[in-house]
C-alpha cells in the first residue's frame, strides 16, 4: 500500500452503552483522547512521507538536470576564449585601418558570439510543487544559488548577442564598390567591439563561477 495515498479520516463514535458515573465517563474521555492521538499521529507519519518522497523526486531530478548542464562547459568556455582573441585581432585590424587608411594584406574579421542555454525544468517544478520548502535551508539555498547564477548567465550571454549584433551595424554602410571600410567607420566599429569584449569579460566570468559551483556540487553529491 502506499502511504502517498492514504488519508486517516478522524471518526469519533458515542459510547454504545450508558455512561455510569465519573469513571466510566473519564475512561471513555481517555480512550477517545487516545484515539484522536493516534489518527493524528498516523495523519503526521503519512505527511512526513509525502514530504520526503516530494523531497527524494526533485532531488533526483535536480542532480541529473545540473550534471546535464555541466557537461560540455569546458567546451563552451574554450569557444569562448577564442572568441574573445578573435576579437582582440578584429581590433588590431580596425586599428591599422585608421592608420594606414586602407586594411593589412591577408587580414580578416570574425564577429561572433554563441548562446549557450540551460535546462532549469526540474528548478522550476521543485519551487511550484513546494518541494524546496521541506528541504533543509542550507541545501535548497545551494540548488538556489546554481540556479540564480545560471540566470545571470542567460541574461549577460543574450546582452554580448545584441552587442555583436551592433557591432556588425557599421559593416552594413560599407560600400559593394569599396566593401573595405574607412577611417570612420572602422573606428565606430572598434568602439562597438571594445564594448562587446567588456561584456565578453563579464559573461567569462560568470562561467567561470557556475563552472566552479557545478564542480561543488557533483563532488557533494555523487551517484
Amino acid at each position: 500500500m502506499n502511504l502517498d495515498e492514504v488519508a486517516p479520516v478522524i471518526d469519533v463514535h458515542p459510547p454504545h452503552e450508558p455512561i455510569h458515573g465519573w469513571r466510566d465517563f473519564f475512561i471513555h474521555l481517555t480512550t477517545i483522547t487516545i484515539g484522536l492521538l493516534i489518527a493524528l499521529s498516523l495523519e503526521g507519519c503519512v505527511e512526513w512521507q509525502h514530504h520526503r518522497h516530494l523531497v527524494h523526486e526533485a532531488e533526483a531530478s535536480l542532480r541529473t538536470e545540473i550534471q546535464n548542464n555541466a557537461k560540455g562547459l569546458q567546451d563552451t568556455l574554450a569557444d569562448l576564449h577564442k572568441q574573445q582573441e578573435n576579437l582582440k585581432q578584429d581590433v588590431v585590424v580596425l586599428k591599422y585601418i585608421m592608420k594606414n587608411h586602407k586594411p593589412p594584406e591577408n587580414s580578416g574579421m570574425e564577429i561572433t558570439f554563441h548562446i549557450r542555454s540551460f535546462d532549469s525544468v526540474s528548478w522550476k517544478t521543485a519551487q511550484s510543487t513546494g518541494a524546496l520548502s521541506y528541504m533543509p535551508y542550507a541545501r535548497a539555498q545551494e540548488y538556489a544559488d546554481i540556479y540564480a547564477t545560471q540566470d545571470e548567465l542567460t541574461a549577460a550571454e543574450q546582452q554580448g548577442a545584441r552587442d555583436a549584433i551592433i557591432s556588425l551595424a557599421p559593416f552594413m554602410n560599407v560600400s559593394n564598390d569599396d566593401p573595405d571600410p574607412t577611417e570612420g567607420q572602422a573606428e565606430a566599429i572598434k568602439q562597438k567591439i571594445e564594448v562587446l569584449q567588456g561584456q565578453l569579460i563579464l559573461v567569462n566570468n560568470l562561467f567561470e563561477s557556475l563552472d566552479r559551483r557545478y564542480k561543488s556540487f557533483l563532488a557533494a553529491h555523487p551517484d
